[in-house]
């Protein structure tokens, strides 16, 4: 949801609510990554806290395999449930980033783009991957899926770009969510465990297909995963943070 990074911009800069981009922190980092020459001078520029969203991708990646795993091998529902646990730890580190940055005093714009890129691959790809995984694969629900992502997508390089415009409390962090978060997608995570578990995947499909043989069929419970990206991309819906 791309937190590590908020707070007013001066003179053309962005200045980070937790540290000061002009402190020797960010300055040691940018001087890192402009560097033409140096080994590993990308992986010295890491913060801890960048380290830590990393891992988030991670999850997303690794639940993106175990969903590619399961449709090579679809006897067994374990790969689904692996691709489906992966993503609760991926918001344990997304919100682990933010409170390990603000600790150490060391945020950056990278770990701003780094945040928002590891909650598009944990939230909006991952989910999209496990929901074809549980059959929905039609050409429709291939558009729907991808409407899905595109509008987290969306959503995270709005929050870049207008993170320095929102209202801020007293400490400099924003006081709202403008869309929902896309983290909230681990609420369509939750209902499609649910959907494993009960065994309502494949053929049983709650509310199964409509126009059936024809171009336009399609699965009508992918309607949640179109209602919920339009939902992130709102900009009437605000959400207090906590």
């Amino acid at each position: 949801m791309s937190k590590r990074t908020s707070g007013a911009v001066t003179n053309g800069a962005v200045k980070d609510s937790s540290t000061d981009v002009d402190s020797p922190s960010f300055d040691k980092q940018k001087v890192l990554l402009s560097a033409d020459v140096g080994h590993f001078s990308l992986i010295r520029a890491l913060h801890l806290a960048d380290l830590i969203t990393e891992m988030n991708g991670f999850c997303g990646v690794m639940s993106i395999f175990s969903s590619m795993r399961y449709l090579s091998s679809p006897t067994s529902t374990g790969n689904l449930y692996a691709a489906l646990a992966f993503l609760p730890f991926g918001l344990f580190f997304d919100f682990m980033d933010g409170k390990v940055a603000r600790w150490r005093k060391k945020s950056s714009m990278m770990g701003q783009e780094l945040d928002s890129l590891a909650d598009l691959i944990s939230f909006g790809v991952a989910p999209a991957v496990v929901a074809f995984a549980i059959g929905m694969r039609t050409p429709l629900d291939h558009v729907c899926l991808a409407f899905f992502v595109l509008c987290g997508l969306t959503r995270l390089a709005r929050f870049n770009v207008t993170a320095a415009n929102l209202p801020k409390d007293d400490t400099g962090k924003a006081k709202y969510f403008e869309g929902t978060p896309i983290p909230t997608t681990l609420g369509l995570d939750a209902l499609m465990a649910y959907w494993v578990y009960s065994g309502t995947i494949h053929e049983a499909v709650p509310l199964g297909t409509v126009f059936a043989g024809t171009a336009l069929e399609f699965h009508p419970v992918l309607l949640l995963f179109i209602a919920h990206g339009c939902a992130m991309t709102s900009r009437t819906i605000h959400i207090p943070k906590p």
